[in-house]
């Protein structure tokens, strides 16, 4: 149980941390190369740009965990009080529907790159791995959506119960 707990609360936050900092040796390396040895590494701008592309979608999903993507936050805060949080939860589905749409999407061309075979120039990395990105990116963000949907009506199960 311990080791989901710490899942839950640091899974997208150690894969960050690990793919900047990848990222951040990998284009210091191509600086040293670059201006000590006057000779670049060919592959290193394509993998940092897959990492950066991963990072990205990696952190869609940690930004869903902490609440922090963007929702009609101004409609919702002209609203009455009282009906708030109802359109919060209805703003958080809107979002777990665009990420359901995402995945199947994304999943369609990882399915035809795979079925094309092409690869990176430079490293000759399956572009169905790069394609990927958004595909797993949204289905942890669909799961992470769901946590804070659960969580929201709970809250309001809570609150009425009190009130």
């Amino acid at each position: 149980m311990k080791v989901l707990h710490w899942l839950d609360e640091n899974f997208e936050k150690t894969i960050g941390v690990v793919l900047i900092g990848t990222m951040t040796c990998i284009i210091f390396a191509q600086f040293i190369m670059r201006r000590v040895f006057g000779n670049s590494l060919v592959w290193s701008e394509e993998l940092a740009r897959y990492i950066f592309i991963w990072l990205i979608y990696i952190g869609i999903s940690y930004g869903a965990k902490l609440k922090q993507h963007i929702k009609l936050e101004m409609f919702i805060t002209s609203m009455p009080k009282k009906i708030q949080p109802f359109f919060v939860v209805l703003a958080e589905l809107l979002f777990l529907g665009f990420a359901v749409y995402i995945i199947f999407s994304s999943w369609d061309l990882v399915q035809r790159q795979m079925q094309l075979g092409q690869t990176s120039p430079a490293m000759g990395i399956p572009l169905a791995v790069v394609y990927a990105a958004p595909t797993v990116g949204f289905i942890f963000t669909a799961f992470r959506q769901v946590q804070v949907i659960v969580i929201y009506i709970q809250g309001l199960l809570v609150s009425k119960s009190r009130g």
